[in-house]
C-alpha cells in the first residue's frame, strides 16, 4: 500500500540524494524498470519527475530527467527508462547499472502535470504516446493504492505490441480504469482497429465526453502531444483542463 502522496518541495533548493538500486526488470525490448532505495526521499505526487546525475571517475558529470513510475511509498522510487541508443545516460541505466550500485537523484520536481487525489474529484482521461505512459502509470498506481473511486480512462498509443509497457499490470482487472490500446505501425492479429496515428474518434470513443469536464493528462513526444491535445480541444474539451508533458527534442 502506498503512503499518501505529499507535494514536492517546489520553490526550495532540492538536494542530491544517493539512490541505490535494489531491483530491476524488463518492461519491453528497450525499456527497464529500476527500483531504488533513496534515504531521505520526501515523497512525491503522481506525475512528478526526478533529475538523475551520473559522475565518472574522472569527475565528468551528466544528468537527465526521468518521470517517476511508482506511487509514493516511503523511500522507494521506481523509474522506467527507455534506452536511447545514442543517449548518454539511458544506455547506462538500462544495460550497465547493477543491483547494489548507486546513482544520485534530485527531486521530486514539477507541480503542474500532477494528479492530486485529495483535491481532484472529476473523472480523469490519460492519453499516452509510447513511454509517455510512465508518469500516467504513477497516477494509475496511486489511484489503486489509495482505493480512490475517481473513474479513469486510459488511451495508450504505441508502435506495436512488443513495445507495450507494464503488460501484466495493465492486463489485470482494475475497477474504474478503462483501457484503450492503439497501435501506430502494427497491431495484434485480429485487432479491431487498423494501425495508425491517434484520431479524434479514438479520443471520443476511449475518452470522456467534454461535458463531463474531465481532467486530461497527455504525455508523449512533442508531435504526439500537439496532435492529441489539439484533437481534444477540437472535440470540445476545455483547454484549461488539458495538462501536457513532452519528452524528446523540443519536449
Amino acid at each position: 500500500m502506498a503512503r499518501a502522496a505529499v507535494p514536492g518541495r517546489l520553490g526550495t533548493r532540492l538536494r542530491w540524494l544517493e539512490a541505490r538500486l535494489t531491483g530491476r526488470h524488463d518492461e519491453s525490448d528497450t525499456a527497464r524498470t529500476l527500483v531504488f532505495d533513496v534515504p531521505g526521499w520526501p515523497g512525491h505526487l503522481p506525475g512528478q519527475h526526478v533529475d538523475v546525475r551520473l559522475t565518472a571517475e574522472d569527475g565528468y558529470s551528466t544528468q537527465r530527467s526521468y518521470s517517476i513510475a511508482s506511487a509514493s511509498d516511503g523511500e522507494r522510487v521506481e523509474l522506467t527508462v527507455e534506452r536511447i541508443d545514442d543517449g548518454e545516460v539511458s544506455p547506462y541505466l538500462v544495460d550497465v547499472l547493477e543491483v547494489g550500485d548507486a546513482i544520485e537523484l534530485r527531486g521530486p520536481v514539477g507541480g503542474w502535470f500532477v494528479w492530486r487525489p485529495d483535491e481532484q474529484k472529476e473523472p480523469v482521461l490519460l492519453v499516452a504516446g509510447g513511454s509517455g505512459l510512465v508518469p500516467l502509470m504513477a497516477m494509475i498506481r496511486t489511484r489503486r493504492a489509495l482505493a480512490n473511486r475517481v473513474p479513469f480512462r486510459l488511451v495508450y498509443s504505441l508502435r506495436d505490441p512488443r513495445s507495450q509497457l507494464f503488460v501484466p499490470e495493465l492486463r489485470t482487472q482494475d475497477p474504474g480504469l478503462d483501457r484503450t490500446f492503439l497501435y501506430s505501425r502494427s497491431a495484434p492479429e485480429g485487432w479491431p482497429r487498423p494501425p495508425g496515428r491517434v484520431t479524434a474518434n479514438d479520443l471520443s470513443v476511449g475518452g470522456w465526453p467534454p461535458d463531463f469536464e474531465p481532467a486530461c493528462y497527455v504525455c508523449g513526444s512533442t508531435g504526439f502531444v500537439e496532435t492529441a491535445s489539439g484533437l481534444l480541444v477540437a472535440l470540445g474539451h476545455d483547454p484549461r483542463r488539458i495538462r501536457t508533458e513532452r519528452f524528446g527534442p523540443g519536449g
